[in-house]
């Protein structure tokens, strides 16, 4: 089953490796018998799914969450491997479509208003008064 993450970009299941192991999670003693956590890896630097650009934008954006350009994504929260499967298909999907989506537009640096400067510095002044009468008096 092909993973489509955005209208531009299919990953084909042959690029696809899954591993399964127990799992954690919900289940009772199902769990101890049943391989129902699912592990999905890919591999971004060798995959052919991608042009150039969205390679690059990849390896940068997710560059935290690669080991030797391979994403790993796991789901261990149903109870069926299936399901969870799909839960792991589904958090790769959302991951990548994150990574590839236009970065938002620049903060234009601004400064602080006349009237902001003037509050915080009474409000500086505020404060100090309020630690400098809790002081001892001065012998004066």
């Amino acid at each position: 089953m092909d993973l489509e993450v955005t209208l531009k970009l299919t990953i084909p299941a042959a690029e696809l490796g899954w591993r399964f192991s127990r799992s954690s999670g919900p289940g009772g003693q199902h769990v101890n018998t049943s391989d129902s956590r699912a592990e999905l890896t890919w591999d971004v630097a060798a995959s052919k799914a991608l042009s150039d650009e969205q390679r690059e934008r990849l390896l940068d954006k997710l560059s935290g969450r690669l080991i030797d350009g391979t994403l790993t994504v796991s789901a261990s929260e149903q109870r069926s491997q299936l399901r969870n499967r799909e839960t792991a298909l589904e958090k790769l999907g959302q991951i990548l479509a994150a990574a590839l989506a236009p970065d938002g537009p620049k903060r234009r640096p601004t400064k602080p208003t006349r009237g902001s400067q003037k509050r915080r510095l009474e409000a500086k002044g505020q404060r100090s008064q309020v630690k400098k009468n809790r002081q001892r008096p001065g012998f004066e």
